[in-house]
């Protein structure tokens, strides 16, 4: 009995400190502090190269196997967002680096996130070259797009799995 007492009393004490966490937070609503926080531009940016890309891969899967010229158009439209959203990402990322380090030399985590970041960049940027070509009707999809492709996802996927720790969403509670 009295262990089970001092777990909820454990449980209230949580409680309190997230009700105390919630009342200084600002409010979500106030453009002012949404738009000129000093690091909220990327990790709001971060999400569309990363759906776009997936989403393209997907679209490109389905027009391999179903032979619409429809998925494989819209393969290539999300590939061209994703590859030009990661400019304003990159950008974002950098200035974040910047503001909240104030510049200091990058290490661990956040080294390799950057370096996988502009990685996964230039994969994006490559597998949309790829259709790019493809499209202009110069030469063929190639089979090996696939491989690029998977390698971008797991590339993206390894990046934005760093990206969270640096923004505290993986740490232990």
């Amino acid at each position: 009995m009295v262990k089970i007492i001092s777990q909820e009393s454990d449980c209230e004490l949580r409680e309190k400190q997230i009700l105390r966490r919630g009342e200084a937070m600002v409010n979500p609503f106030d453009l002012k502090t949404a738009l000129l926080a000093k690091h909220a531009q990327h990790v709001v940016l971060i999400h569309f190269p990363i759906g776009l890309f997936l989403a393209a891969v997907a679209f490109d899967l389905i027009a391999l196997r179903t032979k619409r010229r429809g998925f494989a158009d819209a393969a290539y439209y999300n590939l061209l967002a994703a590859a030009i959203s990661t400019f304003p990402v990159l950008a974002t990322g950098l200035l974040a680096w910047q503001f909240q380090l104030e510049g200091q030399k990058l290490k661990g985590i956040l080294l390799l996130h950057l370096i996988l970041a502009c990685v996964s960049s230039v994969l994006i940027w490559l597998v949309w070259w790829v259709h790019f070509r493809a499209r202009r009707g110069t030469v063929f999809l190639p089979n090996y797009r696939f491989a690029v492709e998977f390698l971008g996802v797991g590339i993206v996927a390894l990046t934005g799995h760093l990206g969270a720790f640096l923004s505290g969403v993986n740490l232990p509670s």
